[in-house]
């Protein structure tokens, strides 16, 4: 019987938006958790993309929980099997948990689904996951931070874990050498007509088809990933023009051939945090105008060689070119979203640089 009874809502309301988007906020500690866009979530509601829940304690009204459930025929096929995703997950502690995943539950069961999958918002392409170590190390865009007890309440409701995984830290960049670090054979440039190609914030939107291409092709061998369509990848990079420090967004033709790509991103983790999610065009504009001192740290957001070509070093040569440019720039540090257990190759690049694994990552899975 529970000690303290919850009440289930959707979300239906500006107040109710407003309570769920801060809820983290006031469950973590300062400093850790970088909250989803207070926009993203407003135009996920808005569009209908995924249905938000809000657990309130009956008695008081305080916000105690908050889930987003949402279905993808993409993920379904990956997964093999109708699954209910679930995101956004947040709870106070095991008790919230149980009722917010026995929503999910019953949400599944009437839409057919034999699975649960979660917590991604709205794609493991996308962001999600739960931390399971380096709980004292803060988060950063496009991954996530979340408290001690969250792992072990998935596994108290039956969860198991899928794609585990570590995010990295290389947090020496200043005493790295690019050229003994990632060594390339240059005489294979003009022999093998390879070219390296730099981002460009007045030419982003014709370069993003590039990558899209790229990106889809490299990773579609991956059991979690979904095509991200032209669409996905515009509203992901929403805003990137801007803040696009252009060294640290390369990709490698040969012959003419877009066959390797690296994009990191100066690291506005903190101006997000203090921004408390919200970015209205008076917070932009105070980001753009201040942007020079978020380049000191970095997020390798992704990066990928198409599978015709994997194995030739051409990664080797984007990670060379890469801290070239993090140490040109004057970035000290340089995080990288989850890698795989199951792809040691990605994970030694960053072994190379002097890195560590920063938070351990999964994703969790329950049958129906």
């Amino acid at each position: 019987m529970s000690a303290t009874p919850l009440t289930l809502s959707p979300v239906t309301d500006r107040r109710s938006l407003r309570a769920f988007c801060e809820l983290p906020l006031r469950l973590h500690p300062p400093g850790r958790h970088v909250p989803t866009l207070a926009a993203t979530i407003a135009d996920w509601h808005r569009t209908g993309a995924t249905a938000l829940h809000l657990a309130t304690e009956t008695r008081t009204g305080r916000p105690v929980g908050r889930i987003c459930l949402h279905r993808s025929d993409a993920m379904d096929r990956q997964l093999g099997r109708p699954t209910q995703l679930f995101g956004l997950t947040e709870f106070t502690d095991t008790e919230v948990a149980g009722r917010l995943f026995d929503l999910a539950e019953h949400t599944g069961r009437k839409a057919g689904a034999t699975g649960l999958f979660g917590p991604v918002s709205l794609l493991p392409n996308q962001s999600g996951g739960v931390i399971t170590s380096g709980f004292e190390e803060r988060g950063f865009i496009d991954s996530a931070w979340n408290p001690p007890h969250y792992p072990a309440a998935y596994e108290h409701h039956g969860f198991t874990r899928r794609f585990p995984s570590d995010t990295w830290i290389c947090p020496d960049l200043d005493t790295l050498d690019p050229d003994t670090t990632f060594r390339f054979d240059d005489s294979r440039i003009a022999a093998e007509d390879l070219r390296i190609h730099h981002g460009s914030r007045r030419r982003l939107a014709e370069q993003l088809p590039l990558l899209r291409t790229m990106l889809n092709a490299a990773f579609a061998p991956l059991p979690y990933y979904t095509e991200i369509s032209a669409d996905q990848l515009a509203a992901q990079t929403d805003g990137l023009a801007h803040l696009l420090d252009e060294r640290l967004l390369l990709h490698l033709t040969k012959a003419g051939r877009p066959i390797a790509f690296v994009l990191a991103v100066p690291d506005i983790s903190p101006f997000v945090m203090r921004a408390r999610g919200r970015l209205p065009l008076p917070r932009q504009l105070q980001l753009l105008a201040t942007c020079a001192r978020y380049r000191k740290e970095a997020v390798l957001i992704i990066k990928g060689t198409v599978p015709d070509e994997q194995d030739n070093g051409y990664l080797t040569l984007l990670s060379r070119e890469l801290h070239r440019g993090l140490r040109t720039g004057g970035y000290h540090t340089l995080r990288s979203t989850f890698v795989e257990h199951t792809n040691p190759a990605s994970a030694a690049s960053y072994r190379r640089a002097g890195g560590r694994p920063l938070h351990g990552y999964t994703f969790y899975e329950r049958e129906l």
